[in-house]
């Protein structure tokens, strides 16, 4: 009989409060001791960078076509990596029996504590499948979240978590991370937009269809004024899911490649602090 792992036990722990998430994260503004708890628990040192999805995005620097694209930062530090995990299923995804995107589409993890991921839910993989498994991701309208992520080192209790870099290919519907407006502010801020993107929002060919408005955006950052669509700059976090929802072209997005090797290089460094 096989021995059931701790990250199994985990999983099954998640599947079964995964919905109680966002009140979770609501207690951090509530109570200061709450905050101390879960920061120290789940979010302590972490450095997160969103990413957004690339397929049907414009690309712009200043005007002109680019080679570049953000998931570049992406396959970048993946190139930098030896050891490489891709898990068997999306655990946000399956705890929310998520049916408008690919359950098998799991989170990579990179650095040296991915030995201490069980490969009952994971496996080994080559930089080549990990760089296919991102554009996959992209190919299936996800967004991507790259950074040191304290609470995958909890649940997987792959520890230390100073060697576990965290990719995560996420959907507007089930991502962990849509969590970050109930967050606490210090907290938040640890999920950052990569740096150049900017989102821009297009009022002559809005169709007031507001279908970005509707639980499209991960961190609430749209909103309804009348027929006009508001975007927060404080919430938003350049994801590029509110494109994809649009058929008009009334949002778009901007990013330039000057602060890419910045990036990589820090990602990279989270690996090796």
């Amino acid at each position: 009989m096989r021995r059931i792992s701790f990250a199994e036990i985990n999983i099954f722990v998640v599947n079964r409060i995964f919905h109680w998430r966002f009140w979770i994260a609501g207690l951090t503004k509530k109570s200061k001791i709450a905050k101390k708890i879960i920061n120290k628990a789940l979010f302590e040192k972490d450095d997160v960078v969103v990413i957004p999805n690339t397929i049907p995005i414009n690309q712009k620097i200043e005007g002109e076509p680019s080679e570049f694209l953000p998931t570049d930062v992406i396959k970048e530090v993946i190139r930098k990596c030896d050891d490489i995990v891709i898990m068997d299923t999306c655990l946000c995804r399956t705890s929310n029996k998520c049916e408008d995107y690919p359950q098998d589409i799991g989170c990579t993890f990179l650095g040296p504590t991915t030995k201490k991921i069980p490969r009952a839910i994971s496996h080994t993989a080559t930089v080549e499948e990990a760089l296919a498994h991102v554009d996959k991701a992209d190919a299936a309208g996800l967004s991507h979240i790259i950074g040191r992520n304290k609470i995958d080192s909890v649940w997987m209790n792959a520890r230390p978590g100073e060697g576990l870099l965290t990719i995560c290919h996420c959907c507007p519907c089930c991502c962990l991370w849509k969590v970050v407006p109930n967050l606490e502010d210090e907290i938040a801020e640890k999920v950052s937009k990569l740096d150049g993107v900017k989102i821009t929002y297009n009022e002559e060919n809005c169709k007031s269809c507001m279908k970005c408005t509707m639980d499209v955006c991960m961190f609430s950052a749209l909103s309804a004024d009348g027929e006009k669509i508001q975007i927060d700059p404080n919430k938003c976090r350049g994801c590029g899911l509110c494109i994809n929802a649009c058929k008009f072209n009334a949002i778009s997005i901007d990013y330039n490649d000057e602060t890419i090797d910045n990036i990589v290089n820090r990602m990279y460094n989270l690996i090796e602090e």
